[in-house]
């Protein structure tokens, strides 16, 4: 390697390292990564940042691997500045997805539209390589295009606002940009966007439902009553119950004993504290392909469940979200503090996790049981801040790409018991969740 090689390998090593680490937030839980077609001033440094155990490069899209038959597997599929270089990014993206499963996705690194003077005065000064580039997609612009090949554009993140360290300015810079509004896309060099293949499925997946119930006796029967059979897919009801003061557990095993004609149903009580430990030992037992929750107090309405297992299956999104926030309330179901609550914590997150969220509280979600182990993963990472679990399960399903869709429903006012919430305690812990989402998944990755 030349000195004047050396030099520009320095300057651009910190710049890849950036870009990396937006990158592998993902990747890092995928089971691949395949990077296509490298363009002419790519020379791998990125691609071997990326945190992957699988990784491998293929020159054209017709050397990409058939993705199309993964049903559990996921794999992304890396593009460097191809759409920077691309004359038809339509055209790109049509032939990528004939060999993409629902379960792949397209990463792509493209470079900022605002900052195309830049980039093309360091190339006419010979201090880039990247050549001269001739497409800079804005975000409306790709959005327009995937759609029109086949695809949804799920996550779009700005990233590196500063090239080099500079004695540690650099990183600080990294790190606040992309938490200012505007700024963020206006001086970010480039941006992390990730494509969904809008692709239903093929068969009927089974389906486990989860029902956390703490001093839940009057209502348990009638979950299993109201949860509506979908033909053809096996479904099993699964009870967890928590530390009850009345006769849940007592009712939930007699109705269990009792078995059902359609679904199967097990029963288990759970060690820990919290509806989060109820879910995750709900989810350890499950045994079917697809995993959702449903909330004992039944405010929720136990035959809105085919919807969300409808909005799956037809391929809107690989993590589905119930939304009680847009048709009115049945009664008391919702004081107006805890409406009000519930709309600025929707509100920020879908400005912190760049996805729409209607309703970040409401208690049923549903995903794929092979992304749930995903979001294991990424909990062991992450850290385990979250008592509820739905901001759990939101800011992995922001950082896995799963795409996201909201389910509204009609929120009833319930029927036996109290609510186990309290309205400000647990709205601090609500908050203190919503920073530790600004500063570990809004604000930039650096490392």
């Amino acid at each position: 390697m030349s000195p004047a090689e050396k030099r520009r390998h320095r300057r651009t090593r910190y710049f890849n390292r950036v870009l990396a680490a937006e990158v592998s937030a993902s990747t890092r839980y995928y089971d691949r990564v395949v990077q296509c077609a490298p363009v002419l001033f790519d020379e791998g440094d990125l691609f071997a940042l990326v945190d992957n155990a699988d990784k491998s490069v293929v020159s054209t899209i017709e050397e990409l691997p058939d993705l199309s038959g993964e049903r559990r597997r996921r794999s992304a599929v890396l593009f460097n500045g191809n759409l920077n270089f691309s004359l038809d990014i339509q055209d790109l993206l049509s032939r990528v997805r004939p060999k993409m499963s629902r379960t792949s996705r397209i990463i792509a690194v493209a470079y900022n539209p605002y900052l195309k003077w830049l980039f093309r005065t360091l190339s006419a000064m010979g201090l880039s390589r990247s050549g001269n580039m001739t497409t800079f997609v804005t975000e409306s612009a790709i959005s327009q295009i995937a759609s029109l090949a086949g695809f949804e554009v799920i996550r779009s993140r700005p990233c590196c606002h500063m090239p080099c360290k500079l004695l540690g300015l650099g990183s600080l810079v990294n790190r606040l940009l992309p938490a200012i509004p505007i700024l963020r896309r206006l001086l970010a060099l480039a941006e992390v966007i990730m494509l969904r293949p809008e692709l239903a499925s093929t068969d009927k997946p089974s389906i486990s439902i989860v029902i956390p119930a703490r001093n839940e006796a009057g209502s348990i029967r009638r979950a299993i009553e109201e949860t509506p059979q979908m033909p053809g897919v096996d479904t099993e009801i699964i009870f967890v119950e928590g530390h009850s003061t009345d006769d849940t557990w007592e009712v939930i095993r007699q109705a269990v004993g009792e078995g059902h004609d359609t679904f199967r149903l097990s029963c288990y009580q759970q060690p820990g504290k919290g509806k989060v430990d109820a879910v995750r030992l709900g989810f350890s037992k499950a045994n079917n392909e697809i995993l959702t929750i449903l909330d004992a107090d039944l405010t929720m309405p136990p035959d809105m469940l085919p919807r969300f297992y409808e909005a799956y299956t037809g391929g809107h999104a690989d993590f589905v979200n119930g939304s009680r926030l847009l048709y009115p309330m049945e009664g008391e179901a919702m004081r107006f503090l805890n409406h009000l609550g519930n709309l600025f914590f929707a509100k920020t997150l879908s400005v912190l996790l760049g996805m729409q969220i209607g309703d970040s509280l409401c208690g049923t979600k549903l995903l794929a049981a092979h992304d749930y182990e995903r979001v294991e993963r990424w909990h062991d990472d992450f850290g385990d801040f979250d008592p509820f679990g739905d901001f759990e399960l939101l800011f992995s399903a922001s950082e896995l790409g799963l795409g996201c869709v909201d389910i509204p429903v009609r929120y009833k006012a319930r029927t036996y018991g109290s609510t186990n919430i309290s309205r400000f305690r647990h709205g601090l812990v609500l908050l203190k969740m919503t920073l530790i989402g600004l500063f570990r998944i809004r604000m930039g990755k650096t490392s």
